[in-house]
Formats: structure tokens, C-alpha cells, sequence
């Protein structure tokens, strides 16, 4: 039942995330039929009496229990660092790429994983979508964005390009930043600031997030599957009593 669950959530996170942010449903998944899997074998071993599918239980559910916490210390490592910084005038956070985890810059520098990422995002309603969700500017300087739509989708605050609408931006002013990601946006709609820090910054504040809610759920699966561990422990014990019993 629990495997189902997983394997279920899984399939939720498949069906309400587009391709650019699916890191973590295929491990979902696949840990889900692993432990349903292992727990038909288990199962089996109880009923048949059957001693070495209980020992091949038990192994392989202890390995996933140290796989689980060793994963799970770390995601909280991972997604220690990290936060938005609060702009004035502004009721969202923008971001910076250099606060997060050494491993999130590092897989976010990389040049493949960042183009397909990158492709992903041009495609996805993240940045086409803000015109047709806010209409007006007045509308879009009092909305809350997202860490991807304030990173990718608009030139960092400091750069100080005045909006004209929630897609475009007035570049004929001069940056008052020396930013390079100043100079790295542009409005064409393929280009935008996908290539800035502040947008790598912001996917790593969504993959953050994500990984935190996901480790949140680990911990909690480490202890049913830990309970669970132990009453497949008393069943092997019985099953061996009662071949011993037997003999």
C-alpha cells in the first residue's frame, strides 16, 4: 500500500510539473516499484515460509533504508543555503545565483544541463503567459512572482530598465548596474534573461524547494519503512521457529 502511494505521488509530480522541472519524478517512481516489488517478496516469504525470500527482503529493504537517509541528509545539506533578497517597492524576492549550494551552481553552470534546461524554459508559460496574467503594470509591480518568472523573465532590479508592460522593458536607458546579466537580457522572447545568473538563480530556488519537500517526505517514509523492517524481522524469526519446529 505504501509503494502505491509512492508510486502515485510520483505520477501526481509527473502530471503537475512540465519537462523542465521533472528531476525527481523518475527516482519517485522508481522507488516506488522497487519497494512494491520487494515487498511482494516479502510477502510471499511470510506466507510460504519461505526463509531466503524473507533474508532477500530484508537486505535489500535495509539498503533502501540507508539509501533514504543518506539521500536525505544530502537534499538538507543541498538546500541549506539559498534565499531571495527583498527588493523595495517590489512584493517578490529576487535571487542570487552565488547564495546557493555548491552543487546546485555547479549543475547549473554546466553547459548541457543548462541548454536543456534553457530550451525547456523558452518553451514553458513561465515567461509567455505574464502579459496574459498581468495586463495592466500596475498589475504586474503589485503581483508576486515566481523565483524562474523574477529570475528568467525580467532584467534584475538593479539594472533599473523601466517596465513598459510585464514583457517588455525600456533598454534605451542605461544600465545603472555593470551587471553582466544587464546586458544579457533582452525582450525577444526567446531570449529574455534565460541566460542571466539571476535565472539559473531562481530554477535553483524552484529545484531547492522541490528537493526540500521531497526530503520532508523521505524522512517521513524512513520510519514507516523502518517499522515496517522490524515486523518483517519478527517474520523471519517465525518462519524460522516454525522450521525449526518442524524439523
Amino acid at each position: 500500500m505504501l509503494a502505491v502511494a509512492i508510486v502515485c505521488f510520483g505520477v501526481w509530480m509527473s502530471t503537475h510539473h512540465d519537462g523542465c522541472r521533472k528531476s525527481l519524478t523518475l527516482p519517485v517512481l522508481g522507488l516506488g516499484a522497487c519497494i512494491l516489488l520487494i515487498s511482494l517478496i516479502g510477502y510471499l516469504g511470510a506466507y510460504k515460509d519461505i526463509s531466503i525470500l524473507l533474508w532477500i527482503y530484508l537486505a535489500v529493504l535495509g539498503l533502501i533504508l540507508v539509501g533514504l537517509l543518506v539521500f536525505t541528509v544530502l537534499a538538507f545539506i543541498i538546500t541549506n543555503n539559498g534565499s531571495g533578497h527583498t527588493v523595495t517597492g517590489l512584493r517578490y524576492k529576487e535571487y542570487q545565483l552565488h547564495d546557493y549550494s555548491s552543487w546546485f551552481i555547479k549543475h547549473l553552470n554546466n553547459t548541457q544541463n543548462w541548454k536543456h534546461l534553457k530550451s525547456c524554459l523558452v518553451h514553458s508559460k513561465d515567461c509567455n503567459d505574464l502579459s496574459k496574467k498581468y495586463k495592466s503594470l500596475k498589475q504586474f509591480k503589485m503581483a508576486k512572482l515566481s523565483p524562474i518568472e523574477a529570475g528568467c523573465c525580467r532584467p534584475p532590479s538593479e539594472c533599473g530598465y523601466p517596465a513598459k508592460n510585464a514583457s517588455f522593458y525600456d533598454l534605451s536607458f542605461r544600465p545603472i548596474s555593470t551587471a553582466i546579466d544587464c546586458k544579457l537580457y533582452k525582450n525577444t522572447r526567446a531570449v529574455k534573461c534565460y541566460n542571466c545568473d539571476s535565472c539559473k538563480a531562481g530554477v535553483a530556488q524552484y529545484m531547492k524547494s522541490e528537493w526540500r519537500v521531497v526530503a520532508i517526505f523521505n524522512v517521513i517514509l524512513f520510519v514507516v519503512l523502518s517499522i515496517i523492517y522490524l515486523v518483517g524481522c519478527c517474520a523471519r524469526r517465525n518462519a524460522a521457529d516454525r522450521s525449526s519446529s518442524k524439523v
